[in-house]
């Protein structure tokens, strides 16, 4: 609360202000970013790709099926069409051979989700990206203090989006970032977050009037959203550990009941460190799902399954995605649910949901 009152207090609650310029300074330190701007949330950070990258309408961006609608409807919007990849079975990231076969002339960028924070496979994809001469886009809504090889997650493709909604590791309700990695595209980034202005450079001196020099919109958070912000960032490593001990502690209990009832559990690489931000089990179909749904519901804990696949999807099919198309996408889709993981969950709320799902099967 004591930011949250100094924000108010301050006077000034636009974007840009003292919290919110903390908070892109710890991204900067965590990822090793070349600028961080915050944004309303992570879809319109990932709109701001699109413009930064050229694309335009008619081009192609290779997305996930398996990810938040977001991924491909900031790009849709804009009338550039996503082109569906499929997933792999262990990480439920994007499978980088699907990638492959489905770059063409109009390709523009790829988009690769950290599922779950853990990280895709990214020497593979930056190899595949850059003999293409097309962009990568870090979806990394999921992966923040996730790392790949030792190297932080948002800092391989020339921009990364990150997400603070409130499913989050660190969240202020509603609120994300753009993380530019290209120092080639910082200026234009800031012109594009402000309104298509130079206000930013205005702000610092550069120019002596600010006033409409390209395309862009309303892309700032709130000074109060900041706070909420930095405040959560000022905790990381408690968050971050309390977030650990509930996911080692699903990974300790669950395989020999996961073997027993047919059910598959993440696959974390040896080469990735994430962030604990789900814990996921893969039923054998949807009929045990959905037992196993009510099963928890019956005993008081909410699990639930995650996205539905896009391709397949009415606005998928309408761009181009038919059934068939992702197979291990379609899979997810009836087979995955995710087990209760949050920030300040108890030893004991962690406990109950352990029992209960092993006494599913029983």
């Amino acid at each position: 609360m004591e930011f949250l009152e100094e924000a108010f207090a301050s006077g000034h609650l636009a974007g840009d202000g003292r919290f919110s310029n903390r908070v892109a300074a710890t991204l900067v330190d965590w990822v090793g970013s070349e600028s961080a701007l915050l944004t309303p949330s992570c879809t319109d950070a990932l709109e701001m790709t699109a413009i930064l990258c050229g694309m335009k309408r008619g081009d192609e961006v290779i997305v996930p099926s398996f990810t938040f609608v977001s991924t491909a409807n900031a790009f849709a919007l804009l009338g550039i069409r996503p082109v569906f990849a499929d997933v792999l079975p262990g990480t439920l990231n994007i499978d980088p051979q699907s990638v492959a076969a489905l770059i063409t002339t109009k390709t523009r960028a790829v988009v690769v989700v950290h599922y779950g924070g853990v990280a895709c496979a990214m020497d593979e994809l930056l190899a595949i990206t850059t003999a293409s001469g097309i962009h990568l886009i870090e979806d990394n809504a999921h992966g923040l203090l996730g790392r790949y090889r030792g190297e932080p997650l948002g800092s391989f493709g020339a921009l990364t989006t990150l997400s603070f909604h409130e499913t989050k590791n660190f969240s202020c309700g509603e609120g994300g970032a753009l993380l530019v990695n290209d120092p080639g595209l910082v200026e234009r980034a800031e012109v594009i977050r402000e309104k298509g202005t130079n206000r930013s450079q205005f702000f610092r001196g550069e120019v002596d009037k600010y006033t409409w020099v390209d395309v862009g919109s309303s892309y700032l958070l709130g000074e109060p959203l900041a706070a909420i912000l930095m405040a959560q960032f000022e905790f990381a490593r408690a968050i971050q550990g309390r977030r650990h001990a509930a996911w080692t502690a699903y990974a300790e209990a669950l395989p020999g009941w996961a073997s027993a009832v047919g059910a598959r559990l993440p696959v974390v690489p040896a080469d990735c460190d994430h962030p604990a931000h789900l814990y996921w089990v893969w039923m054998p179909d949807l009929a045990t799902r959905s037992a196993f749904i009510a099963h928890m519901r019956a005993s008081g804990i909410h699990a639930v399954f995650h996205y539905q696949a896009l391709h397949f999807s009415p606005m998928g099919q309408q761009l181009g995605g038919k059934p068939g198309d992702c197979p291990v996408s379609e899979a997810a889709t009836d087979c995955l649910v995710r087990l209760p993981l949050f920030s300040d969950m108890t030893d004991d709320e962690r406990d109950r949901v352990v029992a209960a799902t092993l006494a599913f099967g029983a």
